[in-house]
């Protein structure tokens, strides 16, 4: 059993949504990527450095969407991926996100015993 060799935060999603950002003014606040896909890379290692084999290591990933970025334990995930996806269209969310409203997206591994990384650092978005 792998259990002592948890993933912990090995996701990582920067720059995980697929999408041009939006145009418009200059002004000093921050532009939201709008995007309507998530892309990650899984991670190849656990913290203890042996090789992590999705196929054979990981049970899959949770999709955690939110319009605040405070997701946390208390959270139910929105989707889940099997151990040998990387992408996961988020228009395929039942009920479905509203478009042009600001979403934040966070994910987290969950091993073959169960176990569950940390989650990924929320990454904000807006469907088109």
């Amino acid at each position: 059993m792998r259990w002592h060799k948890l993933i912990l935060a090995a996701l990582a999603i920067p720059g995980a949504l697929l999408s041009a950002c939006s145009g418009g003014g200059s002004g000093s606040s921050p532009q939201v990527p709008v995007a309507s896909t998530l892309n990650w890379s899984p991670p190849g290692t656990f913290t203890d450095n042996t090789p992590l084999i999705p196929s054979r290591d990981l049970q899959g990933f949770e999709i955690y969407v939110k319009k605040d970025p405070s997701i946390g334990p208390a959270d139910n995930p929105v989707a889940t991926a099997s151990p040998l996806d990387n992408t996961y269209d988020l228009v395929h969310l039942s009920p479905p996100l509203s478009k042009g409203v600001t979403y934040h997206v966070s994910m987290r591994v969950v091993t073959v015993e169960g176990m569950k990384s940390d989650f990924s650092t929320p990454v904000p978005f807006s469907i088109p």
